[in-house]
């Protein structure tokens, strides 16, 4: 009943908010003479509040046209790849008339960005997805809102979530031969799980794996988020935050945890902070600060906008992730697509290199949460893991705004272009002739070189052939490596990944200057 309890009261508020929006246009409206009148100013800002209070917040878009490469304007036009009844796999393709900026973008690396499925939709990451687009091919993962998928399509559980997951990995390498995945809080749990099903499998699993403010073990500095999780029972989720859409939706009876609970949920966080940040709008458009209050509207245009969630997905991911810790208990198992269950084994992926990123000052995902992938992932090599804590970032601050930019994404690019093919290949070829020219010297002489010594005195005829015989056993050994990492340039030696590729902690400059 409370859905649609909630929807019935949006439904007799719309007509007002909507009353209250034309309100606020006809006080400032100069060509009005109200407008002119001392208490105008204050009247429009008061029904603009009351405007943005009471409206309804659809999805935003991504709105991202172009983009900078190189100093050059790069277009950029969204289309979907797959389309699934619980999620859209979106590219953001870019197009360039200028021959060498397209040169650029075709041998940029592929980024499969895993979005977020708890309240809020993908276009929160618009600023995560503008600025890797600079760089690489971006993919995004675009949940659709569970109240609009009818019951036709049927259920969707964590297992599908994970089951999606794997198939939009496989349509990228078979395009690009790999990929690069990058997972966002919530999807960083299921992402482990599925790149650690494909490696069990013997599957080609991605290049690189990068954990934003995840909870991998949520048992580690517990926040409000998780102490409400192991608080309560499965049983009182199941019964109190439980609900069917109502009959105006395309998804009616379709059990669901409603986007305005969660959203209840987001404000009750920190709702002081809520209500200054609306008195400080009420203050701008008073003053006619423009950029604030263009500020505050994109804000909360993104912040307001939440979807439904199916209930099967949102109870198992209770249960598995903050009560039961499934994942780092060992004790997870997940039944594929065609049926078979498997057990989740993090230690089986070997050849992915492994990125974590935390904020100092995440109260969504506690310090160490994320960091707890680098031990699960015990087959990684030491070499191939990089640990990255961002000095005075909160949770979204790791993926978002000033912090994101300037200390999150350079150090990103680094990790992605150190483990693509190409400069794995050339790492492999760079080791090879290094270990050839040692091989080669006079003190460790190729089989070649000691017959050729052993059979002195040699003749003036011998030589030049005996030149060509220890110069092929040079070569040979260097396109056998070349060739095989090619093939295979997942699989790569400590030797092929650079120096810093090492557990860091890194510092804002000016914050320590």
């Amino acid at each position: 009943m409370l859905y649609q309890i909630f929807e019935t009261q949006r439904s007799i508020m719309e007509p007002f908010s909507d009353l209250a929006q034309a309100a606020a246009k006809l006080y400032s409206n100069p060509l009005n003479p109200i407008s002119q009148t001392p208490m105008a100013q204050r009247a429009s800002a008061g029904y603009a509040l009351m405007h943005r209070l009471g409206k309804d917040y659809e999805k935003p878009e991504f709105g991202i046209r172009t983009i900078k490469v190189n100093k050059t304007d790069v277009a950029v036009h969204e289309r979907i790849e797959i389309d699934k009844p619980f999620c859209e796999l979106r590219r953001f393709k870019r197009f360039s008339d200028d021959t060498a900026t397209l040169t650029q973008l075709k041998a940029q690396p592929t980024v499969l960005i895993v979005a977020p499925l708890s309240g809020h939709y993908a276009t929160l990451l618009r600023d995560t997805v503008k600025t890797m687009l600079q760089d690489h091919k971006v993919y995004i993962t675009d949940w659709k809102n569970a109240r609009l998928v009818p019951l036709a399509d049927g259920e969707f559980h964590l297992d599908d979530y994970i089951n999606y997951v794997q198939e939009f990995i496989r349509h990228l390498q078979s395009i690009y031969g790999n990929c690069h995945v990058v997972s966002v809080c919530q999807p960083t749990v299921p992402v482990l799980a599925a790149v650690s099903l494909m490696a069990s499998r013997g599957e080609k699993t991605p290049l690189t794996m990068t954990m934003m403010g995840g909870p991998i073990d949520a048992r580690k500095s517990p926040t409000s988020v998780n102490n409400l999780a192991t608080n309560k029972s499965f049983e009182w989720f199941e019964n109190n935050v439980i609900y069917r859409v109502p009959a105006s939706f395309p998804g009616a009876g379709r059990r669901v945890y409603p986007g305005f609970l969660q959203y209840t949920g987001f404000v009750a966080m920190n709702p002081d902070r809520h209500a200054t940040s609306h008195y400080d709008y009420f203050k701008d458009l008073i003053k006619g600060d423009d950029a604030s209050t263009e500020a505050h509207r994109k804000f909360y245009d993104e912040y307001n906008a939440v979807l439904d969630m199916d209930a099967d997905y949102y109870l198992e991911t209770i249960q598995t992730v903050f009560q039961d810790f499934k994942l780092v208990n060992g004790t997870w198992d997940v039944k594929g697509v065609d049926g078979k269950v498997e057990r989740v084994r993090p230690q089986d992926i070997k050849g992915t290199a492994l990125m974590t990123v935390e904020g100092e000052l995440d109260d969504i995902s506690g310090s160490g949460q994320t960091r707890a992938a680098q031990d699960l992932c015990s087959g990684v090599p030491a070499s191939e893991r990089l640990h990255l804590e961002v000095p005075g970032a909160g949770h979204y601050g790791i993926f978002s705004g000033r912090r994101w930019r300037d200390v999150v994404y350079p150090q990103l690019v680094k990790f992605i272009l150190s483990h693509a093919p190409k400069a794995k290949a050339k790492a492999a070829v760079v080791a090879a002739v290094a270990e050839a020219k040692t091989v080669a010297t006079p003190k460790v002489m190729t089989p070649v070189a000691a017959n050729l010594v052993a059979a002195k005195p040699v003749s003036v005829a011998a030589k030049p052939a005996a030149k060509v015989a220890n110069k092929a056993a040079v070569k040979a050994p260097v396109k056998a490596v070349a060739k095989a990492s090619t093939k295979a340039p997942n699989k790569v030696t400590a030797k092929a990944v650079p120096s810093t590729s090492v557990k860091t902690t890194w510092v804002d400059p000016k914050k320590k200057a």
